[in-house]
């Protein structure tokens, strides 16, 4: 059965069964035709995060979104990704994004724990490293899916302290990787657009593929999609994560002076 849909101008504000999350440095305001999401002068001494969901209190069996369905928004962050930014101009800083998970960090609600689900678009900046895909940097802006959730890919936990030591051979690398990376439904795409620019971004998940668009161009194909239910996710953070294949895990959280922001309009889920 499809879920419910979503069309959403943000004039009336929330939409029925979202939660706002404000921490720290973080504000969640309309401006009336848009939703605007915000931290200033967030400190690493303090987690600072401005979200909007629609799972906290859900246990993930009672997730509202399955495929197929499109997930449509137009949307512009306060500052570009590091790769773009001028040097005269600071870059986004943190972790950001849109689409849809399943919360697995437990940041909003007791529930078993789990390995990660995802399909979104995503921004972390240095001196985050989350090197998932081969091909791809650990950071920046990308289109992005992961599905660790599988049966297939829990089992591979058990070759984890056998093979995490040889990932730092590159030979072995690059070899053996791009096969843990399909198990796991890791497909990933760095996007070249500023995005401090409006742009319209959308995510066709479908049961047995996926497809992501910037502006109507196709930016990401994947054979192989998440299973649902996930749950809707719209955020931006002072947070950064290092996880890469080679054994290295590690988080924390940014000073980050002024205001950045993610301004979202025209949302559509159906």
């Amino acid at each position: 059965m499809r879920t419910p849909g979503i069309v959403e101008d943000f004039t009336s504000w929330p939409g029925p069964g979202w939660q706002i999350m404000a921490r720290g440095q973080g504000t969640v305001a309309s401006t009336g035709s848009s939703l605007l999401l915000a931290t200033k002068d967030a400190m690493a001494r303090a987690y600072s995060n401005a979200q909007v969901d629609d799972y906290e209190n859900r246990s993930r069996h009672d997730f509202l979104w399955r495929p197929p369905l499109v997930f449509s928004v137009r949307a512009r962050f306060s500052h570009t990704q590091s790769n773009l930014a001028p040097r005269t101009s600071p870059a986004l800083l943190g972790t950001a994004g849109f689409g849809f998970w399943n919360d697995p960090f437990l940041m909003t609600g007791l529930r078993s724990p789990a390995l990660p689900r995802a399909i979104w678009f995503f921004y972390a900046s240095p001196p985050s490293n989350m090197k998932l895909d081969l091909e791809t940097p650990g950071w920046g802006w990308k289109a992005a899916t992961i599905d660790a959730a599988r049966w297939q890919a829990a089992a591979l936990l058990v070759l984890a302290p056998l093979a995490v030591p040889l990932f730092n051979v590159a030979a072995f690398y690059r070899r053996v990787w791009p096969r843990a990376q399909r198990i796991l439904r890791i497909c990933e795409a760095s996007l070249g657009v500023p995005m401090d620019a409006w742009h319209t971004y959308v995510i066709e998940w479908n049961v047995a593929s996926c497809r992501f668009l910037v502006d109507g161009t196709v930016v990401l194909t994947s054979s192989t999609a998440p299973k649902g239910p996930l749950g809707l996710v719209l955020w931006i953070d002072n947070q950064y994560l290092v996880a890469t294949p080679w054994g290295t895990l590690r988080s924390g959280l940014l000073d980050i002076g002024g205001t950045q922001g993610l301004e979202l309009a025209d949302l559509r889920i159906g």
